[in-house]
């Protein structure tokens, strides 16, 4: 913390990227030399050094920081100062001079720009115009020949006003008059520049319309009555990093994760929005859900009364997720916050549920495998053997238990949207193997699903949500609901003597089943915040589909939101996993659809690598070798790589071919609850493993036809087209949540034939694993570095 008597010390968001391009014994130097300035900012060996003023009411000093970097400062008042950039060198203190400071009258945040630098980027791509140009050797060319045009500006149909008035710096307005190409916009975007300009300049690049900018970027960053001319007002907007608390200090220039902890404008305004009723954000990977979700966790705490109960619920679809996210809420918050915060998946949660209602038994949870064997064996038992057990696994749980029938003459009458036609013989028959499997569960010992346990919790819960809702009627008609908090806890039996929930976040809300939406439901009162869900439809990769209105659970308008701005993935590898999807319809999560249009990365790379091997062994081999470069060449930690593989077998195999590969590499599988505290080596897992993680470098491997998706889906294309869909989109789903784990570099590979859902043609331009097992090639000749 800082010194009573000493500076205050905030961070202009560009510093970040400074930093992650300088490395960490910059930032480690940065953050000494900020700790040091906090304690005393006159001590003699922080090198302060007047530069020039800053408008009427701030300073800019430059500081050298040993051995060899140098910081810009900007001093406002008595002993605030804002760090705008670093640079390291010979040349860092010239190179920090010519910067143009400048504040936004949009932002109210200052814009750092080095206006030559930007200029010489974007001038290094030649101008070509747009059609070719005769010459001298051409015979039919013609000195009076008109001259063809120079191509026009990238942003010529926008004026200098317009493009300030969304939040562009105006300081770069000459370079971009200069810009004709993506590629010249690319290559300015790839510098250091304020990251509202960078929002709205991709945007504009992606033919957004300008009035959805306005209101999804521009309003965002907006600060009121921002004023151009007030450098002291710097110091104290809300959206610089203080450098008070030493962890938030210590995130600077780390890893993406942590400091993705802290909010883009646009994230903050619906981490921050008090909403009348549920409201739901979606969004594309990197894009920040998970991170809104977390601050919305800690503002709906910051909002409560004192106390000890936790009111607020944050959860997702499993087990591994939520403890990720406990250990983030713990990294923004402490142990203060979480206190406040029940974190549990929907199953743990249902289970829960159902474990305190004395009146139920509840069994032994059957895992998926298991329950999938039992339909094989009341198949056999009926003799009706026609319908195969995936089928009647997938029609109990998605249409019996989803829509609640508990009688044959309710699933009758049961509409089966997107289901394969049956007959009312169907259904009959159907039936009977439902109850067949029904008695087995019922048998000593008792058994029951995970479908069956969440169908009871939220009949549970409903229950307890009707003797609430009288109460509140009982209350209404004596008069008020002045102590209704406290006076119904007794009706809230499962939760002993809490409140029923106030508030509840959902996180990976697309993979939730109806029983888990009417549970959900159930366990808050409607009212103000009552409901925040996050989600991505494109990432579904169980065969749930809800329409939460069905459930009461409404966000019109501007309670739906969507992200469109990724932080995690380049846009690269976004181009070639959203290529996955290209044609296919999704869910918005709702009655809607929702597609990818707009998406985009705030980061630039290399594009995805593929390799081809004639056999599995030597495509594992191949990746050995791939992973083991990466590591003694390029120094990637192993912990930040990982292998995606179709399915349980192959992470086996995956695992025991890099532990006895020629240049042994430590694997660490992912487990259901995820990998060991503290666990060094490369991550092994299958796809569905990897849904809400991240790593530097990922290697999918596996990916052949055949394989994924899965040949036993075939037999599907003919009797059952809708179900045959389904599938595909869904493996088409699983392999981009795979690719888009991936912020530095993506690599594919496959053996026999590529699958289907690859880019057309792909074995003609991908590398070769024997090659590069021969030693032909190098490895890093896909792109390491």
């Amino acid at each position: 913390m800082t010194n009573r008597n000493g500076a205050r010390v905030v961070v202009n968001l560009q510093v970040q990227r400074d930093l992650q391009n300088l490395g960490h014994h910059a930032t480690n130097q940065v953050n000494d030399f900020v700790r040091r300035l906090r304690e005393d900012p006159a001590n003699r060996s922080l090198r302060l050094a007047p530069l020039r003023a800053a408008g009427h009411n701030g300073d800019l000093f430059l500081a050298s920081v040993p051995p060899h970097h140098a910081v810009l400062l900007l001093l406002t008042d008595t002993a605030r100062f804002t760090v705008l950039a670093v640079r390291e060198g010979e040349r860092a203190h010239e190179e920090l001079s010519r910067l143009t400071v400048t504040i936004n009258p949009v932002s109210g945040l200052p814009d750092v720009i080095d206006q030559a630098h930007a200029s010489d980027t974007v001038l290094a791509f030649p101008v070509r115009n747009s059609s070719p140009q005769p010459t001298i050797e051409d015979p039919k060319a013609h000195p009076s020949a008109p001259v063809s045009p120079l191509p026009r500006p990238l942003f010529d149909e926008y004026t200098d006003d317009e493009l300030t008035g969304l939040g562009v710096s105006r300081s770069l307005l000459p370079t971009l008059s200069e810009i004709t190409s993506r590629q010249q916009l690319d290559a300015l975007l790839t510098g250091n520049i304020p990251e509202l300009t960078r929002d709205v300049l991709l945007a504009l690049a992606s033919c957004t319309p300008v009035d959805e900018i306005r209101r999804d970027i521009t309003e965002a960053w907006r600060l009121p009555d921002a004023d151009p001319e007030d450098w002291a007002g710097v110091a104290h907007h809300p959206a610089l990093v203080s450098t008070e608390d030493d962890a938030v200090l210590d995130a600077l220039g780390n890893t993406f994760e942590a400091w993705r902890l802290f909010l883009h404008p646009e994230q903050r305004r619906l981490a921050t929005t008090r909403f009348k009723g549920s409201a739901k954000v979606t969004g594309g990977p990197g894009t920040g859900k998970t991170v809104v979700a977390l601050h919305r966790v800690r503002h709906l705490v910051e909002q409560l009364p004192p106390g000890y109960d936790r009111p607020v619920l944050l959860t997702t679809y499993n087990t591994s997720l939520a403890e990720d996210l406990r250990q983030r809420l713990r990294r923004l918050g402490g142990d203060g916050l979480l206190n406040r915060v029940r974190i549990e998946s929907v199953d743990a949660l249902a289970r829960r549920i159902v474990v305190e209602e004395p009146s139920v038994d509840l069994g032994r949870t059957l895992p998926d495998d298991a329950a999938m064997h039992l339909w094989h064996t009341v198949r056999a038992e009926t003799g009706l053997t026609n319908y195969e057990a995936d089928f009647l696994d997938e029609e109990f749980r998605h249409v019996i238990v989803a829509g609640q029938c508990v009688r044959y003459e309710q699933y009758r009458s049961i509409s089966r949207p997107g289901r394969k036609r049956i007959t009312v013989k169907d259904r009959r028959d159907i039936w009977k193997l439902v109850e067949a499997y029904l008695a087995h569960l019922a048998a000593h010992p008792r058994r029951i699903t995970f479908d069956l346990v969440a169908s009871e919790a939220a009949r549970i819960a409903d229950e307890r949500k009707r003797a609430y809702d009288r109460y509140l009627e009982y209350k209404d008609e004596q008069g008020g609901r002045d102590l209704i908090h406290r006076e119904a806890a007794s009706l809230m039996g499962g939760f002993g003597p809490r409140l029923p929930f106030r508030h509840i976040v959902i996180d990976e809300a697309q993979d939730l089943s109806a029983s888990h939406w009417r549970m959900l439901r159930a366990l808050v009162p409607e009212g103000p915040d009552d409901i925040f869900l996050v989600g991505d439809a494109h990432q579904r990769i169980y065969a749930h589909r809800s329409i939460l209105s069905h459930y009461g659970i409404r966000t019109p308008g501007r309670a739906s939101r969507r992200l469109t701005l990724s932080y995690r993935t380049t846009r690269e590898i976004l181009g070639s996993a959203g290529g996955l999807l290209e044609g296919q319809p999704f869910d918005d999560l709702d009655n809607g659809t929702d597609t990818l249009d707009g998406y985009r990365s705030v980061l630039t790379g290399r594009a995805p690598a593929y390799y081809h091997a004639p056999d599995w062994q030597t495509e594992l081999r191949a990746v050995a070798a791939l992973l083991f470069e990466r590591h003694d060449k390029y120094g990637t930690p192993y912990e930040a790589m990982a292998v995606a593989v179709p399915d349980g077998a192959a992470a086996s195999q995956a695992a025991y071919a890099l532990g006895t590969a020629e240049h042994p590499v430590p694997p660490v599988e992912i487990g259901q609850d995820g990998v060991p505290e503290g666990a060094k080596g490369v991550r092994i897992g299958t796809m569905h493993r990897f849904k809400g993680l991240e790593f530097q470098r990922v290697f999918i491997v596996g990916v052949s036809e055949g394989q994924v998706p899965h040949q036993r889906i075939e037999p599907y294309r003919l009797s059952d087209p809708g179900r045959f869909r389904q599938e595909e989109q869904r493996a088409r789903s699983l392999l981009f949540v795979a690719a888009t784990r991936a912020r530095d570099e993506l690599i594919v590979s496959w053996n026999g034939r590529p699958s289907r859902f690859l880019p057309r043609n792909v074995e003609h331009s991908a590398h070769s694993a024997i090659a590069l097992l021969r030693g032909d090639g190098s490895p890093s000749s896909s792109s390491a570095a």
